[in-house]
């Protein structure tokens, strides 16, 4: 049987393209790989740097910033009163002598017999201090000239009277002990404890901030929010002071009042 000849098979060789030919583009899906490729070469062989190409997560987002909650700021003030339980009484004696020892010697007398008094009328050691003492010259001056006249000596007390209706009491007892010595300077009321004064003032200004908070956001057409901040701007604590009473009346009246604290807070709420 006669063996079947086959044809060889030739290839038709490839066209060469001069360098500034282009071929077609390929409609394939790796076209913009190897056309991004060709781009970094020739940018490389110009000697300039290469560009990455933008991937989509570097792309602009356009998020859009969500705008700030409304809120409102408002001021509350409030205060509390109290009835005082304690006085707190500023007294001394003075004396005046030709030598400051004379002048101390006499001082002292009158300081122990003023101690004496107020401790018979039940003021504690523990409320009795000594805020001042002094020798000191004093001089007379005429036609310019200074004339030394003697030597004053002066000591003073805070007295602390846990019974109110006895400081008239006690005011009296000094001035019967010291006689011309004696000296009462200041007589303040006030509360052994301001504590639960100062709270009561701090609630009633968060309440009043409160209040004000919700007329305002109804005012708005808002419901009123959370509390965003609050801060104290002050509180006050003023002491009743009440004048100096005349030592040298009989039976000394003294009127006590009221303490009365204060507060004041800023507090910034959430509208809604």
């Amino acid at each position: 049987m006669p063996r079947s000849r086959t044809c060889p098979s030739f290839t038709a060789p490839r066209s060469r393209t001069s360098p500034s030919s282009t071929a077609p583009p390929s409609r394939t899906s790796g076209r913009a790989p190897r056309a991004l490729a060709g781009a970094v070469v020739t940018l490389l062989a110009l000697g300039l740097p290469a560009v990455a190409a933008p991937t989509a997560a570097a792309r602009p987002t356009g998020a859009v910033t969500a705008p700030s909650p409304a809120t409102v700021t408002v001021t509350g003030e409030g205060g509390a009163s109290a009835q005082p339980d304690i006085a707190v009484v500023v007294a001394g004696v003075e004396a005046m002598a030709e030598t400051p020892r004379t002048a101390l010697d006499t001082q002292a007398t009158a300081a122990t017999a003023l101690l004496d008094a107020v401790r018979r009328q039940g003021v504690a050691e523990a409320d009795i201090r000594t805020e001042s003492v002094s020798v000191n010259p004093v001089h007379d001056y005429t036609d310019g000239a200074a004339r030394l006249r003697g030597y004053q000596a002066a000591q003073t007390f805070s007295l602390t009277v846990r019974e109110v209706g006895r400081t008239g009491a006690v005011l009296q007892a000094i001035t019967d002990a010291t006689g011309e010595a004696g000296r009462v300077n200041s007589v303040t009321f006030d509360v052994s404890d301001p504590a639960p004064l100062l709270a009561r003032a701090r609630q009633a200004a968060h309440e009043d901030a409160h209040t004000k908070a919700l007329q305002y956001a109804r005012l708005s057409g808002h419901r009123l929010g959370r509390l965003v901040s609050l801060s104290e701007d002050a509180t006050g604590y003023p002491r009743p002071v009440p004048p100096a009473a005349d030592a040298a009346a009989g039976g000394v009246p003294v009127a006590p009042g009221v303490i009365r604290a204060t507060a004041t807070v800023t507090a910034v709420y959430a509208l809604d």
